[in-house]
């Protein structure tokens, strides 16, 4: 620093590179799926069926719980969640992945695995649910973009064909899920569709 105690440019050129990677950092973070083994000890059982090739329909749910706002809130509903699917008699969670109010994609079943999440659409589709009771208020912006996101990952691993059709679970069965507001803004995605 010079005498006046202004920042020489390269104190403003560390810090600027600090912001940026701390803002990559961030990105990455909010874009990456988290393993199951973040969350939940006990790996998936081999014995549970497959998904056949890519599928061409993606299922939204909420958890109609309570949202999570860091990692530790939304792992711990994450158990929570899977501990009611096996009291259920799931054979697991029975989502492929779920979204927190954190941004973060939590790998639930993962690709490949046929999800217990809407009968008789289960062998033709993956599972994403919304941690949270969006009946009553708007998932943040940031889990929509986490779904978009997962979306992206899912096409470009091969896991969901390019033409795929997003449907909300009350377009398969009579239910309130995923709640009117997440409804709401699954209508202006592209890939959404009326069944």
């Amino acid at each position: 620093m010079d005498c006046l105690n202004q920042p020489s440019s390269s104190t403003i050129m560390k810090l600027f590179l600090q912001l940026s990677l701390l803002t990559l950092g961030l990105a990455l973070a909010w874009g990456q799926i988290m393993p199951r083994s973040s969350w939940c000890p006990v790996p998936l059982s081999p014995r549970l069926p497959r998904l056949r090739g890519p599928v061409s329909l993606i299922i939204i749910h909420h958890t109609a719980t309570a949202q999570c706002f860091n990692p530790q809130q939304c792992q711990q509903a994450l158990k929570n969640i899977r501990a009611g699917h096996l009291r259920r008699r799931f054979r697991d969670i029975g989502y492929n992945f779920l979204i927190g109010g954190d941004g973060r994609i939590y790998e639930g079943l993962g690709f490949g695995i046929r999800g217990e999440h809407a009968p008789n659409y289960n062998s033709r589709s993956i599972g994403i649910a919304f941690i949270g009771n969006f009946q009553i208020g708007l998932p943040p912006a940031q889990m929509m973009q986490a779904a978009r996101t997962l979306i992206r990952i899912a096409v470009q691993r091969r896991q969901v064909l390019p033409k795929y059709s997003i449907i909300g679970h009350c377009q398969t069965k009579a239910t309130a899920c995923p709640g009117v507001h997440l409804l709401n803004e699954l209508r202006k995605l592209s890939g959404y569709r009326r069944i």
